[in-house]
């Protein structure tokens, strides 16, 4: 029998630096239509939860997205300085899974086909590691606050395509159990397996700059695809 893998989508109603962020329109859509729609397609995933405290949401999902669920959150869990590990510490509470897999809808061009990669490759590793989370290959000269180079060695100007890689956590795929959440209060285990993702998958809006130029991305990968 496969592991049960749960996906969980938060999706606050109030946003810091893009109004409405989760709910705004995006290529005609609400933003998080997006990420919910790419979850739901994932052959690998039981069920997708959304995790929120908004009215807007609520009640859209409840319309649009029948099979998913969604879990309130709670009064004490809804300040912009929680955490986000003790929210999922609450979600993984409510529902029950072998895995769970935790994503934003500030990843709209993520693919489901590459949320599907993910799951496989951990199910046929974790006897090896105890989560995954997605990265991003950095091929760029790096150095630390003090001036001392980090990844290269400035008296052997190498093409920075051949520098060895260091790797961004982008936020798109978290993979971990309850256990792992619950003993290292992270998504991130003492063993875990880096996933690197395409850049521009791994897109991430963050502020309105950010929202404009995903929209023109997502637009082109929809015309390449047709």
């Amino acid at each position: 029998m496969n592991p049960r893998i749960v996906a969980l989508v938060p999706l606050r109603h109030h946003s810091q630096r893009v109004a409405g962020k989760n709910y705004r329109p995006f290529a005609g859509r609400p933003l998080y239509h997006h990420i919910i729609e790419t979850l739901l397609a994932c052959k690998t995933i039981a069920e997708v939860a959304i995790d929120t405290d908004s009215p807007v949401i609520t009640e859209d999902a409840g319309r649009n997205f029948p099979q998913v669920r969604l879990i309130q959150r709670p009064q004490n869990l809804r300040d912009d300085a929680v955490p986000m590990n003790d929210v999922l510490l609450y979600d993984v509470e409510q529902i029950q899974a072998d895995y769970y897999l935790q994503t934003h809808s500030t990843n709209p061009l993520l693919r489901s086909e590459t949320v599907t990669r993910a799951a496989e490759l951990f199910l046929k590793n974790c006897q090896y590691y105890d989560s995954l989370f997605s990265v991003t290959a950095v091929r760029k000269r790096l150095w630390d606050g003090l001036g001392r180079a980090i990844n290269h060695n400035p008296a052997i100007l190498l093409q920075t395509q051949d520098l060895p890689p260091v790797y961004e956590e982008n936020s798109c795929i978290y993979i971990f159990s309850r256990s792992v959440l619950e003993t290292h209060h992270s998504r991130i285990g003492q063993r875990p397996l880096m996933f690197e993702t395409n850049p521009l998958e791994a897109w991430d809006i963050d502020d309105e700059p950010d929202f404009q130029t995903a929209e023109v991305l997502w637009s082109r990968q929809k015309e390449r695809r047709q």
